[in-house]
């Protein structure tokens, strides 16, 4: 997400982190070359134009040349006017306080909408809502019983009944009323703007639901089409905000730094991949840390509490004190990092990622050291001492690897109990083991 414009900007301000002083020149040509990164990164011309004007009034202000850090300085506004660009009031969910709260879910052909729809279904029933999903998407081929499989694995049903949309959409209020939902998420057809037809539909579909929430998908990969999307789609359904698809993807980033500045709506949550799970609510501050090197710390704790049970944790809290941490504990660990998104992920939300870019991870290396477990009997799990090298050799055939997998992984747990065991310490006794170690 945003790697090409992120490490652009990174060497930009790097240079400035090496001068002691900035003069004038300084601050010019490091605009210059802001500027034509984030029009590489097909950023809108306005909103750059807008940035590159805020950005050089503050830093040629007293703000930094007089500043006895010039350079952190400038590091500081940058990262405030990214901030500005991304970042909405309006960012929340609204809900109906009584009764049903509907959300009407658009978008072009293409952009992710029916999976998004299921995601935000999930993110809700996580939330102890009550909800239910109606497919109202007749047209293309396999929708319906595409989110019907995607309810299926969430457990949230979906309605469908063969007729129109609009009668689709109708009737599912009535269903959602009829079962005491709190909130119906409504999935339509892609659709082109130009197609007036289909316009005219989801239009109705609107007046007949009267959704709390107008959610339009876009596609993260799209640039600056995405700007001239929302403002055909708002012009007809007034959208309450966006939902930015496909910022895994080998992506540029200009959609999501142009289309809140240029459309005045809020993105609202983005998809960072193809799983029920990769979705996460859209944070101005967090997005401007990734782009700028500086980190996302607590979007990875989130991730690890979403990912760990916080009994498991309390759990694994008292073993590790007690010295008492096993390889069915290691499996365990390894399992929630991959839950996390994999080693790789992990890195990308920590400070200076663009440094540790060269490192490289083989994430099969997980599925081999989890097959080496997998092959040990349960006794063995618990004490490794076991592991004389004739169950060694036993476990490396059951697990097609080699004994020398099977001694690197024995290291890497011992290594990893002494790391548990000082950092268990140091935390006291209301510490929490939240994070899974290697």
């Amino acid at each position: 997400m945003f790697d090409n414009l992120g490490g652009k900007l990174q060497d930009t301000l790097l240079k400035l982190k090496k001068k002691g002083k900035l003069t004038e020149a300084d601050i010019k040509a490091a605009g210059r070359e802001i500027k034509l990164a984030m029009l590489e990164a097909d950023v809108n011309y306005k909103v750059v134009k807008d940035f590159i004007d805020k950005v050089s009034a503050r830093a040629l202000g007293d703000e930094v040349m007089k500043s006895l850090t010039p350079s952190q300085q400038y590091i500081k506004i940058v990262r405030d006017e990214i901030i500005d660009i991304l970042a909405s009031n309006d960012s929340k969910l609204k809900s109906n306080s009584n009764g049903l709260t509907v959300i009407l879910m658009a978008g072009i052909q293409g952009s992710g909408k029916t999976t998004t729809a299921a995601k935000l279904a999930n993110i809700l029933k996580k939330q102890n809502k009550k909800v239910l999903m109606a497919a109202c998407d007749t047209y293309r081929p396999a929708a319906v019983k595409q989110l019907q499989t995607l309810g299926a694995q969430i457990n949230i049903p979906v309605f469908y009944t063969d007729t129109k949309p609009e009668e689709i959409a109708r009737l599912s209020i009535k269903n959602a009323k009829e079962q005491s939902a709190d909130v119906l998420i409504i999935d339509t057809a892609g659709r082109m703007s130009i197609d007036e037809d289909m316009m005219t539909e989801i239009s109705n579909i609107a007046k007949i639901t009267v959704p709390a929430e107008i959610l339009l998908c876009i596609d993260a990969m799209t640039g600056q089409d995405a700007v001239n999307t929302a403002k055909a789609f708002d012009e007809r359904l007034k959208l309450s905000g966006i939902i930015m698809t496909k910022l895994d993807s080998d992506t540029r980033g200009g959609a999501a730094l142009s289309v809140t500045h240029i459309t005045g709506k809020p993105i609202k949550f983005c998809g960072t991949g193809e799983k029920i799970s990769d979705i996460e609510a859209f944070n101005a501050e967090r997005i401007a840390g990734r782009i700028l090197g500086m980190g996302d710390i607590l979007g990875l704790i989130e991730k690890a509490e979403a990912a760990y049970d916080a009994q498991a944790a309390q759990d694994l809290s008292r073993k590790i004190a007690k010295n008492s941490f096993t390889l069915e504990d290691f499996l365990e660990q390894l399992e929630q990092m991959q839950n996390m998104g994999g080693i790789e992920e992990m890195l990308k939300m920590m400070p200076g990622a663009k440094q540790l870019k060269g490192i490289k991870i083989d994430e099969k290396e997980i599925l081999h050291q989890k097959a080496i477990i997998q092959s040990m009997t349960i006794k063995e799990r618990q004490n490794p001492n076991l592991l004389n090298a004739s169950r060694r050799r036993r476990i490396a055939e059951g697990s097609g690897t080699k004994v020398s997998d099977i001694n690197k992984l024995i290291n890497g747990y011992e290594n990893s109990k002494k790391m548990m065991k000082q950092f268990s310490g140091k935390m006291g006794k209301k510490g929490k083991m939240n994070f899974p170690f290697m």
